[in-house]
């Protein structure tokens, strides 16, 4: 499957989507970034049910920012429509297989759960 290019109109849609969501931030003139690449490209090869997204920081500034993106490349994974993983770095195959294996057994009763607890207001 082909990576989707996301923008600040498209992001928000596809990453709150039911499923897995990827998402490469990176930026032409980075060397990392390069390199990610094709291990992100290969990935999206291998697991056709997950969408596979980039996010041009140098186009998409403003997304960017929003998404407090200080390091590049960056992968964020969401999960029926939470941020389950963000990491800066370029990961290796192997790396990234890991991260998808990860996000594939989370239990999103349990994520979402602990998501109430942090957000509860606590009693003094």
């Amino acid at each position: 499957m082909a990576t989707v290019n996301l923008t600040d109109e498209t992001f928000e849609a596809v990453v709150s989507g039911e499923g897995i969501t990827l998402v490469d931030w990176w930026a032409s003139w980075c060397g990392p970034c390069r390199t990610f690449a094709p291990v992100f490209d290969a990935a999206s090869e291998k697991h056709p049910d997950i969408v596979f997204a980039k996010v041009d920081t140098e186009g998409e500034q403003h997304l960017a920012s929003a998404a407090q993106i200080m390091s590049i490349p960056t992968l964020m994974a969401f999960r029926d429509g939470v941020l389950v993983f963000s990491q800066p770095g370029a990961l290796p195959a192997a790396a990234l297989e890991q991260v998808i294996a990860a996000v594939r057994d989370l239990d999103m009763d349990e994520v979402r759960r602990q998501l109430d607890e942090q957000q509860a207001p606590r009693s003094a």
